[in-house]
């Protein structure tokens, strides 16, 4: 598969740059977007406008089908994916129907134009054998360590995205009932059981390992909240997970690891115990049903290999 390049450096939306801030403050206001997802729109418009730009096509007017086109060839041509070149596109669309809403243009060009099909492709995951290896290791019995254990068995025990592990506080856990509060994106709120050794392994991070990395030192960058803390008593970092899970898996043969594959892995072995796909869409997050769905394709998968290995003429 090509290399994903990133945007043109030198992008410039010219006379598109007060509509696209006008755009950006839109989903700030009113559809209530994360400056992450509002962050990624300004990337993607800027490098779609830049292109518009660059070609010399300043005015909504001049705008041909034939433009929006040329655009998603140069994405391929730079080595953008499938799903990569749909997330421009939406950009782009939605950015689209806002001027013709606000009044700025009567012109869509991009309103016909079909996004590419993205190939199906079903999510990598572990094992049982692979997980069990990886949360069994013997993790450091210091403050780090217990907070790393507990870290990836909240990750595989709960489904959790990162951020959303990141960002959990003393108000999320509700202990005494075996739940916490989760908040995913767009700041929906979610509650998901938890319990077994993702719970035994947090209280013994809140016991044992937590008051230990507090800071005493006067300007460490203290978070009374956080449930997850770093060396200096501050909230722990997405970055610094990703390094930690990336971490232990290399020392149990699992190189390349990080959290969404534990989610991913949560999410099939659930199917593959008889989860119900309603409740395993609540557990992650998901607003769309058909976003869950790909785990069962997943969980197809396993039911094809447990024929194949058990049924005596399978392999005629």
């Amino acid at each position: 598969m090509p290399r994903e390049l990133k945007a043109r450096k030198d992008a410039d939306p010219g006379p598109y740059r007060p509509f696209l801030e006008d755009f950006l403050v839109y989903l700030a206001v009113e559809r209530g977007f994360s400056q992450a997802t509002i962050d990624a729109y300004r990337r993607d418009l800027t490098d779609y406008l830049g292109f518009l730009h660059a070609r010399g096509l300043d005015s909504f007017e001049q705008l041909q089908r034939s433009d929006v086109t040329d655009y998603l060839g140069d994405l391929g041509e730079r080595g953008y994916a499938a799903s990569s070149t749909n997330r421009h596109m939406a950009a782009a669309k939605s950015f689209h129907r806002f001027c013709v809403r606000e009044g700025i243009t009567d012109a869509d060009p991009i309103s016909s134009v079909p996004l590419p099909k993205r190939p199906e492709r079903l999510p990598d995951t572990l094992s049982v054998t692979q997980v069990g290896r990886l949360l069994d290791q013997p993790f450091p019995l210091t403050p780090a360590g217990l907070r790393d254990h507990a870290m990836l068995e909240m990750l595989y025990g709960c489904g959790l995205r990162v951020s959303e592990l990141t960002g959990l506080s003393f108000a999320s856990l509700l202990l005494d009932d075996g739940l916490i509060r989760v908040q995913g994106k767009g700041g929906k709120e979610r509650v998901v059981p938890f319990m077994g050794s993702a719970l035994s392994s947090l209280e013994d991070y809140l016991m044992d390992g937590r008051p230990n990395l507090r800071c005493a030192k006067p300007g460490c960058p203290q978070d009374p909240q956080a449930v997850f803390l770093n060396a200096r008593g501050g909230r722990i970092t997405r970055r610094s997970v990703m390094s930690l899970v990336e971490k232990y898996g290399r020392a149990v043969g699992l190189p390349g690891l990080h959290p969404h594959l534990l989610r991913h892995s949560f999410a099939t072995h659930m199917l593959e115990g008889g989860a119900d796909l309603r409740m395993l869409q609540e557990m992650l997050g998901h607003s769309d049903i058909s976003t869950t769905q790909i785990y069962t394709h997943v969980d197809r998968s396993h039911i094809r290999a447990e024929y194949l290995s058990a049924h005596p003429r399978a392999r005629s």
